[in-house]
């Protein structure tokens, strides 16, 4: 029995082994990078919105949720209803989306980066940089007074940043990918080889006491059969 369990510890030790060290460097990058600094929270300008009540008039209906954004400097009003958003100007009239010279503008305003290319995003691919934000989007290229290159992201109705992606928020999503154990789409922290090598991590520890205390006995019974 103690012959299988060692047999056993060793080839599931050895299994686990590289996702240990891969939790491990993962986890030690993670306690090293400040979130706030991977999510380019610190290129962020505050944009406060000033608004006129009085000035609006407008019937929303129905609705999930209404709330205001400043676009560009300009209050609009964001209308949540089931399964669509409307986006209004206080006559009540449909906003129109941004141009690109406009999203530029607004990266101009909104961070501290200067804008060198924009790209308009209409379509989402698994582990891309923008998941789980809602298309369409602009992707405004910028860079930093340092020359680091970032891609800022922009609700093309209401010039708001929804996110702010940089080679270091791309280090750290690779890190999270390993650390989950979810390489494509890496958001997903229930599936089957996490579950799996968790078990395995954990029968590695547990095997590996036992093993430890029966050395421990098998040491003291050998030496008091010496005495």
């Amino acid at each position: 029995m103690k012959r299988v369990l060692r047999i056993g510890h060793r080839y599931v030790s050895l299994l686990v082994s590289i996702q240990l060290l891969l939790w491990t460097i993962s986890g030690i990058f993670f306690a090293f990078n400040q979130i706030q600094q991977v999510r380019g929270e610190h290129v962020r300008e505050a944009q406060p919105i000033n608004v006129d009540l009085s000035s609006f008039k407008l019937e929303t209906g129905p609705a999930q949720s209404v709330r205001f954004a400043s676009r560009l400097g300009q209050p609009v009003v964001v209308v949540t209803k089931v399964g669509e958003k409307h986006y209004l100007v206080p006559t009540g009239n449909t906003v129109a989306m941004l141009t690109p010279q406009e999203a530029i503008e607004a990266v101009h305003i909104g961070t501290t980066l200067v804008a060198i290319d924009v790209e308009f995003v209409d379509k989402v691919a698994p582990g891309d940089e923008y998941r789980g934000r809602a298309l369409p989007l602009y992707r405004v290229v910028a860079e930093d007074a340092e020359a680091t290159q970032y891609n800022v992201y922009l609700n093309p109705y209401t010039s708001e940043i929804v996110a702010v992606r940089s080679e270091r928020w791309r280090i750290w999503d690779l890190m999270w990918g390993l650390h989950i154990m979810d390489w494509r789409a890496r958001d997903d922290i229930h599936n089957l080889p996490m579950k799996f090598f968790s078990l395995l991590a954990l029968i590695s520890g547990l095997t590996g006491i036992g093993l430890f205390f029966s050395s421990r006995r098998r040491v003291s019974s050998i030496s008091m059969q010496s005495d």
